[in-house]
């Protein structure tokens, strides 16, 4: 099973002579099931090829700050065609490593300098970054290595090592870089972050079906891409997960447990059989509204010129949730086409949520999208979460929810709403 199935992670390469294990750390990477892209410094090219990192990886190489080149499209389109890959790069990446670290990198890094690609990149991401230091022992023991490594740590970068052993310089201790198998360990823990340690979260993602007859039916556009990324966000954070699935081509993500269902009401039971053992219950469904009163047990045919159906009412599965008692901690969605935030705001005080995330959907905007952005609303106010990809908009989502949850409980949460 990968540990790091659908992953991106940003390989930073710098000058030593650890660079030779790169290739291998893409390799490992991938095996993992990570996406991989390397940046590789002036000097890191004089150990190892661009080519060979190209090859191994799948993908160009990226060595320069103010790169034009077209293959940074590859990384996502936008800002590189104003000649800001790395800015592009910054956001593509769900972490970076950089593997190795020479001691020349880690003093750039804790000066916060940006004259070069790499040290750009990691200035420029909201992604964690880690560092998997290399040198010579005397070099890593120096009192300016160090302080160089306490700064940068105090900025939350991660380090990783580094090991002990024979050096290529012939001498032995402290400051070889850790081989790529323990790496790709430590590059996983990255994402597995303990904020719904212990704590059962069910989430709805998908469209639901609603039967006109044996052939045709109701539905809408969604892919149940981002219900499918907030169920993996939540087990990567240490939740239990259960996700109640309507119709979609997505596979069951990892450490989650997936039930499939079709119409809203199977989705409606399948929510309430299990959601009085959550604590967090998160509605990321699209479920149809209304379904047909009646569905023909054969296909209807085109003999008239018109054709009228009668629809009633599905069960709100948000509300219904919401107003147990005692209550899960209660997130909704808004998908609106129009005046955002208004509409948001009356779904949450009108269903009593504790939290709201709304996006604006249209032609080309939320469904069918690798991309999106939310707008999280609470009584108390709002937090904006930037266009990006699904997977890295979850796992925003899944921090925001666990800091808002933690807080209500050690409040004495769990407070019977009125």
């Amino acid at each position: 099973m990968g540990t790091l199935t659908n992953k991106r992670i940003l390989l930073g390469v710098t000058g030593g002579i650890a660079a030779y294990k790169s290739a291998d750390t893409v390799r490992r990477l991938r095996d993992a099931g990570a996406e991989v892209r390397v940046v590789m410094t002036s000097s890191a090219t004089e150990f190892i090829t661009p080519l060979t990192l190209q090859a191994v990886s799948g993908h160009p190489v990226y060595r320069h700050l103010l790169d034009t080149d077209p293959g940074l499209t590859h990384a996502g389109a936008g800002a590189e065609a104003s000649g800001m890959g790395h800015i592009e790069l910054a956001r593509w990446a769900d972490a970076v490593l950089v593997a190795p670290a020479s001691a020349n990198f880690l003093a750039r890094l804790a000066q916060g300098r940006a004259d070069d690609l790499l040290s750009t990149v990691c200035l420029a991401t909201e992604a964690p970054v880690a560092v998997a230091p290399a040198m010579n022992r005397q070099m890593w023991s120096n009192a300016a290595t160090q302080a160089n490594l306490a700064a940068i740590a105090k900025n939350g970068v991660r380090i990783f090592g580094p090991a002990e052993g024979s050096q290529a310089c012939g001498e032995t201790g402290p400051g070889r870089m850790l081989e790529p198998v323990e790496l790709v360990t430590r590059v996983s823990e990255l994402f597995a972050t303990g904020g719904l340690d212990g704590l059962t979260v069910v989430v709805t993602a998908g469209p639901t079906w609603e039967a006109i007859d044996p052939v045709r039916g109701l539905t809408n556009r969604s892919s149940g891409r981002m219900g499918y990324a907030v169920a993996q966000a939540a087990a990567e954070a240490g939740a239990k997960v259960i996700l109640v699935s309507g119709p979609t081509t997505l596979a069951d993500p990892e450490r989650v447990q997936t039930l499939r269902v079709t119409s809203a009401q199977e989705m409606h039971d399948a929510v309430h059989a299990r959601v009085g053992a959550a604590d967090i219950f998160i509605a990321v469904a699209a479920v149809a509204d209304y379904r047909p009163a009646r569905v023909a047990d054969r296909k209807i045919k085109k003999d008239a010129e018109k054709l009228t159906l009668d629809l009633v009412r599905n069960p709100d599965i948000l509300a219904s949730v919401a107003a147990l008692k005692p209550a899960p901690f209660t997130v909704g969605f808004a998908a609106e086409t129009d005046d955002v935030e208004r509409h948001a705001r009356r779904k949450l005080e009108g269903k009593n949520l504790d939290l709201i995330a709304a996006n604006r959907v249209g032609a080309d905007l939320g469904f069918e999208s690798e991309e999106n952005s939310l707008l999280l609303i609470e009584r108390e106010g709002v937090t904006p979460l930037p266009t990006q990809s699904k997977t890295q908009l979850a796992r925003a989502l899944i921090r925001h929810i666990a800091v808002k949850y933690h807080a209500r409980h050690d409040a004495g949460v769990r407070q019977l709403r009125r």
